[in-house]
């Protein structure tokens, strides 16, 4: 009787896991979309994406392997960037979670922004909070603490210990609801500030952007998403926001 018992608890068992649809990659899974998770990256193609203050995708942006793939300008120089800073174009953000799995190559050096504005002949970071992406290894932009993968850049830093290697994926997480800001990178909450405060100001002042007139003028309400090219070899896929 246990024997049978116990077969008829593993038949179920194995039927329950098959019925069960694991997520592939740049895919929502059914909950996900009931949840209201969007893509932003489709795995194929650079649809509803564009450099800043651009009509179109510079040239050292590939998709390789279902992912988005940014590589130095000049292939025989790294750091060489190009300008070329893109952002997702379609839509603009306010209150959101964005998840974003990215990879670095040695020394590479990257980041994530939001609420982006565009102000012609300004780069990407010229008033958009950037969170690092980075070869906390190896890369010549790790002597300072708030640099770190995960950091709120130059301003507040993250645990490097919640970072793998590189070559391996990473997944960041970024919620934004009215002004309080987190960063869970890989799972773990390491960065949490409020945009619009004393508090925030306070950053700013002890920062590099203490004298960036976007920064002076104030970080925008909503604004676009976007990635940027740091003249480094970096991958980005599973791209979703589901707003809040």
């Amino acid at each position: 009787m246990k024997t049978n018992l116990l077969y008829a608890m593993m038949v179920l068992l194995m039927i329950s896991c098959s019925s069960t649809k694991v997520s592939k990659t740049n895919e929502l899974s059914k909950s996900e979309k009931k949840a209201g998770w969007v893509q932003l990256f489709n795995g194929k193609d650079f649809t509803g994406w564009r450099q800043v203050n651009n009509t179109t995708m510079p040239k050292n942006w590939v998709v390789e392997d279902g992912a988005m793939k940014v590589f130095p300008a000049d292939p025989s120089r790294l750091g060489s960037g190009g300008g070329g800073d893109i952002i997702f174009a379609d839509k603009k953000f306010k209150n959101f979670e964005l998840s974003i799995d990215w990879k670095a190559s040695d020394q590479a050096n990257s980041g994530i922004f939001y609420n982006v504005r565009e102000v012609p002949g300004k780069p990407i970071y010229f008033a958009a909070p950037e969170i690092q992406v980075l070869d906390n290894e190896n890369a010549s932009d790790n002597k300072v603490a708030s640099h770190m993968a995960g950091s709120l850049y130059d301003m507040i830093p993250a645990d490097p210990k919640s970072v793998k290697p590189t070559g391996q994926w990473n997944n960041i997480v970024i919620r934004v609801k009215d002004g309080k800001v987190a960063h869970i990178q890989n799972g773990i909450k390491v960065v949490e500030y409020t945009l619009w405060t004393p508090e925030w100001d306070n950053l700013v002042q002890n920062s590099k952007f203490k004298d960036f007139p976007g920064f002076q003028e104030g970080i925008s309400k909503d604004g676009f998403i976007g990635l940027q090219d740091h003249g480094y070899t970096v991958w980005f896929r599973n791209i979703k926001i589901k707003e809040l």
